[in-house]
């Protein structure tokens, strides 16, 4: 074990590589009870996607453990997967599509090996230099606030209105009140530190709604879609199989260029964030050499495109690295020891199905609000005064994801505008060469729509 993950030379032991493990975990864990909620939207069996989302979170984490030995833990990610639901599944069910999610797989898998080819080249650096930073700060920003969206939609404080378009809801049901609680326990955790608040935070609230079951106030109607609160042990720990290979590939041959674009939104924000969380965890562990670059980075970008590819044939949306790493890094973790740890406790969670498949929509509208609070900070670092289509580019995709319910309106506005003004200052030898790739797709993208 020593030889292998290198505890001495990291300045770490076995103790402190596992408690850090657990930590990352305990901080993370929430996917397995959001992505589950945020899927099924799409018609996806929800005891299928809590399957594939637990082994595969555990099948990346392991992968970056004894391929690249850093603790950094991987599942699906935040973000990727209302897209997956809401944007792709969403506007493909309107056209009549059946099983969109089939569609939206494989566009995860083509992206994920796409994203294996550019880790095994130079090509993903240059992507990543070479955009502008506040398009992706904006992105970034306008994922936070989409997720907010979906959050405020699923404990119903938002509701669709035909006067204003949206409204608040009724804010004595159950369903809100609970919520507006468990944000704000999570925000006074936040406060002090606690670690994995996040989980503890959606616990909280859905204890509460269970107390508010069992005293009435929550009334169970299946057939409206208010299920029990309790988890159902009576058919064993009820572990549902993965959707194994359910690709569609038929859709491609008669939409390219509405495949072309959603598998770039895909890989846009996959290497960004990815990019984004690594060097953010690196740098809070001091792994970075004295250039400011990370050793094995190659290993680390190929573990989180492996796990797209995985995570994909398994039947969940895209695989990518966890912010909260970074939990476990402040507590000590170092080599790839803590990420075997994590990724254990995830196969171990498959025995606890029916307790994350009982969580409620609304006990994890905390963590996606918080979430997206997070996401929202990165808006303090864009520039607003210097580079006016940087700045314009950076402002459309922070409002087109959220006010049009797509993160690819977002990137593609953003791109659209960035590459527009620039055209005008006369400064169109700055512009990228992927930038303007990115605009001709776009550009095909709105023809279809048009025509």
């Amino acid at each position: 074990m020593e030889k292998f993950f290198k505890l001495k030379e990291s300045g770490t032991d076995v103790k402190t590589e596992l408690t850090a493990g657990v930590i990352t975990f305990l901080s993370m864990v929430y996917i397995l009870a959001i992505n589950p909620s945020i899927l099924s939207g799409c018609g996806m069996d929800a005891g299928a996607v809590f399957t594939a989302t637990a082994i595969s979170a555990a099948a990346a984490t392991l992968f970056m453990a004894f391929f690249a030995n850093y603790p950094i833990a991987l599942a699906s990610g935040m973000g990727l997967n209302a897209y997956f639901s809401y944007s792709v599944c969403g506007q493909m069910a309107a056209e009549g599509i059946s099983d969109p999610w089939t569609v939206a797989l494989a566009a995860v898998l083509v992206e994920g090996i796409i994203f294996i080819l550019l880790s095994l080249s130079k090509f993903r650096e240059a992507l990543v230099n070479d955009v502008p930073t506040n398009l992706k700060l904006g992105i970034s920003t306008g994922i936070g606030l989409f997720i907010v969206i979906v959050g405020l939609k699923g404990a119903g404080i938002v509701v669709a209105d035909p006067s204003t378009i949206l409204a608040m809801g009724d804010i004595a049901t159950p369903s809100v009140a609970l919520a507006f609680i468990g944000l704000i326990a999570v925000a006074v955790m936040y406060h002090y530190k606690v670690p994995g608040y996040i989980l503890w935070g959606i616990l909280l609230t859905w204890i509460l709604g269970m107390i508010a079951q069992a005293c009435g106030w929550y009334v169970v109607d299946p057939a409206a879609g208010v299920n029990s609160l309790f988890p159902d042990f009576s058919n064993g720990i009820g572990i549902s199989a993965p959707y194994l290979f359910a690709f569609n590939f038929d859709y491609i041959s008669s939409h390219l260029i509405e495949f072309a674009v959603i598998v770039f939104a895909f890989l846009f924000v996959d290497l960004f964030d990815t990019a984004g969380t690594v060097i953010g965890v690196a740098n809070k562990g001091g792994m970075l050499d004295e250039n400011g670059d990370l050793p094995r980075a190659k290993q680390v970008l190929l573990a989180d495109a492996v796990g797209t590819v995985v995570g994909s044939c398994l039947g969940t949306s895209t695989v990518t690295s966890f912010v909260e790493s970074s939990a476990g890094v402040a507590a000590g973790g170092r080599t790839g020891l803590a990420s075997v740890a994590t990724g254990v406790l995830f196969l171990v969670a498959l025995v606890l199905a029916p307790i994350f498949l009982a969580i409620p929509s609304f006990a994890t509208t905390p963590a996606l609000v918080f979430v997206g609070f997070l996401m929202m900070s990165s808006v303090k670092d864009m520039d607003w005064s210097e580079d006016s289509a940087a700045a314009v580019g950076g402002f459309l995709a922070i409002i087109m994801m959220p006010f049009t319910y797509s993160i690819a309106n977002g990137i593609m506005f953003g791109i659209l505008a960035f590459v527009v003004i620039r055209i005008f200052q006369g400064r169109v030898k700055e512009v990228h060469w992927v930038m303007w790739v990115s605009t001709a797709l776009f550009v095909l993208r709105i023809i279809t729509l048009v025509v």
